[in-house]
């Protein structure tokens, strides 16, 4: 269904006025933010086991982290910093050796994301290590997604886990898996966590919602504080079903045990606004994703007032065709188009279609509750990416990085190479941050655009993405090419040339963008639309501009507002 059609607004505005009329009230927390798309080696285009993640946050500035691989002497001891507010956790004894780590990847490929889903807040603890060093220490240490598995359990029950709950997407050029854990409580080392990998032929998606339900015990063997499933597929700590039985949590069998029942039940925040966003990721590579979409849009939730949540979304699917990356890449741009929850339309999107709100996700008017819809690509993102890790056949290249700065549907995918020894310019921590401009920051330049473009989406976002295909299919068709001119170097020769690679491309993209911002800064100006003539603003014969065009509101809005305007 096209986006812009006639049944899809007034779908969206029944389902609207459903919200709003829920007998019961549910708060929206602040902490749901980031999306998480996973793909197995066998459902990929090309083999490539693939993760893409959104760090969405409103404090969270978009550069691309780097550690370059070093060695190190006993006694050695790293830093351990909370990753969301700088709090020094304290330090724990470094290893021989750390890999180089390129964002949320390292020089083997290893990818790990996260978003995160609260759970019960007993269950939290500030002391220990907090998920964004679990995901970063693990990067550094470790080649494969078993081994950092093995490690982020070692390190939470060694030194505690100071955060909420989290699901973790951790993947390999062999196997991606998807991880859920969640503290023990204050003081308490360890945690409640189970770690399940997604067949190769699916694909799977979390945000912020924990996902994964009962576990199969049968058969299962436990080994020191990990318990192994019969296939090798599912690991979990040994002691969390005893660990909720001694806390009340669960009292039934363990066959029953259903691990986000216990530790996140569902409430309208954990549907509307989390399990919209998986189930709109699936209906692209499903036929049958309707029968979800009560369940995943909190529908079923509210007409029974919080007793049934109505079928759930499976945790994986088999795609109805093998998906590329730059699939995942414009999945990662979703704005529920040509739903009933397409933020883009309605009322609240104003005459140019702007998804842009302002507030909070929920707000209150004459002791009523109301929501908005939460898509995937949101304003708030620091940073994205799409790692796609690939097998051994282009293994001289390494995984690429698929690394955007700010809002994913307003902007580029630049090629990062796993191997990579220096970052760009454009990428670079401390140049600029959330309080400080900088016109060579990528980050403060694709917001320029974007911030711009939410004034006039319908208009200037055609023109954005117009820029956004021109660099992505360039980037996609010289993927070939460069895994055979690698193949052909040394390895020292291959890591200089995919680095000066990947910040060449990321400079070129910025400065695209620095030029894209002036001209629909020029061309939009004042509501007007300067006309243009072969790529260049028209002007008159005599060298004056052009009289703009000068587009009046659409007629749907212009229906809302005449009876506030003089008429005759």
């Amino acid at each position: 269904m096209h986006p812009n059609t006639k049944q899809s607004l007034i779908m969206k505005r029944i389902f609207t006025l459903l919200l709003a009329l829920a007998p019961i009230a549910y708060s929206l927390s602040p902490i749901q933010a980031c999306t998480n798309f996973l793909v197995g080696k066998n459902a990929s285009v090309d083999g490539s086991t693939i993760i893409s993640y959104a760090a969405d946050s409103y404090t969270l500035y978009g550069f691309l982290h780097y550690v370059p691989a070093a060695d190190h002497q006993p006694g050695d001891m790293r830093i351990v910093k909370d990753w969301d507010s700088g709090r020094n956790l304290g330090q724990i004894p470094e290893v021989a050796h750390t890999y180089n780590v390129v964002g949320n990847t390292n020089e083997h490929q290893l990818t790990i994301g996260e978003t995160t889903w609260g759970g019960i807040d007993a269950m939290w603890d500030t002391v220990g290590i907090d998920y964004g060093s679990l995901i970063y220490i693990s990067l550094e240490r470790c080649k494969t997604a078993r081994e950092a598995i093995q490690c982020m359990v070692s390190l939470v029950n060694e030194y505690g886990y100071a955060s909420e709950g989290e699901t973790f997407s951790i993947g390999d050029p062999n196997e991606i898996w998807i991880m859920e854990m969640i503290g023990k409580g204050k003081g308490q080392k360890g945690a409640n966590w189970v770690a399940v990998r997604v067949p190769d032929s699916c694909i799977c998606a979390h945000a912020n919602q924990a996902r994964v339900t009962t576990l199969p015990v049968k058969g299962a063997k436990t080994k020191g504080l990990i318990t192994t499933s019969k296939d090798g597929n599912w690991m979990w700590d040994a002691k969390m079903i005893a660990f909720a039985r001694e806390n009340q949590l669960f009292n039934g069998k363990d066959v029953d045990f259903n691990y986000q029942a216990i530790f996140a039940p569902y409430d309208l925040t954990g549907l509307y606004v989390c399990e919209a966003r998986v189930w709109s990721f699936f209906r692209h590579f499903s036929d049958d994703m309707d029968q979800y979409f009560d369940f995943a849009s909190g529908k079923t939730f509210i007409q029974t007032k919080g007793q049934d949540c109505g079928t759930r979304t499976p945790l994986w699917i088999q795609p109805n065709h093998k998906v590329s990356v730059q699939e995942i890449k414009d999945c990662m741009r979703d704005q529920y188009e040509g739903t009933p929850l397409d933020i883009t339309q309605g009322v609240d999107a104003g005459p140019w279609h702007s998804k842009l709100r302002y507030g909070s996700l929920g707000f209150k008017l004459d002791s009523v509750q109301y929501w908005y819809e939460r898509p995937i690509a949101t304003q708030q993102t620091g940073w994205s990416f799409v790692s796609q890790m690939r097998s051994a056949e282009t293994a001289y290249a390494g995984g690429i990085f698929w690394f955007g700065v700010d809002d994913a549907a307003t902007s580029v995918y630049v090629p990062m190479y796993s191997t990579i020894t220096r970052v760009p310019e454009c990428f670079r921590e401390g140049n600029g941050d959330m309080l400080t401009f900088s016109w060579t920051s990528a980050w403060w330049v694709f917001n320029v655009v974007a911030n711009w473009a939410y004034t006039k989406a319908s208009a200037m976002r055609p023109e954005i993405t117009t820029h956004q295909r021109m660099w992505e299919e360039k980037f996609n068709g010289q993927m070939k090419a460069i895994d055979e001119t690698v193949a052909k170097m040394s390895a020292d020769q291959r890591v200089k040339f995919l680095t000066n690679y990947s910040c060449a491309q990321a400079e070129r993209v910025t400065k695209d963008w620095q030029e894209l911002a002036i001209y629909l800064l020029v061309k939009y100006l004042d509501g007007q639309e300067k006309k243009v003539v072969n790529g260049q603003f028209e002007r008159t014969p005599h060298g004056m501009p052009a009289y703009p065009n000068r587009p009046a509101f659409p007629d749907e809005y212009l229906r809302l507002i005449v009876p506030d305007i003089v008429h005759e």
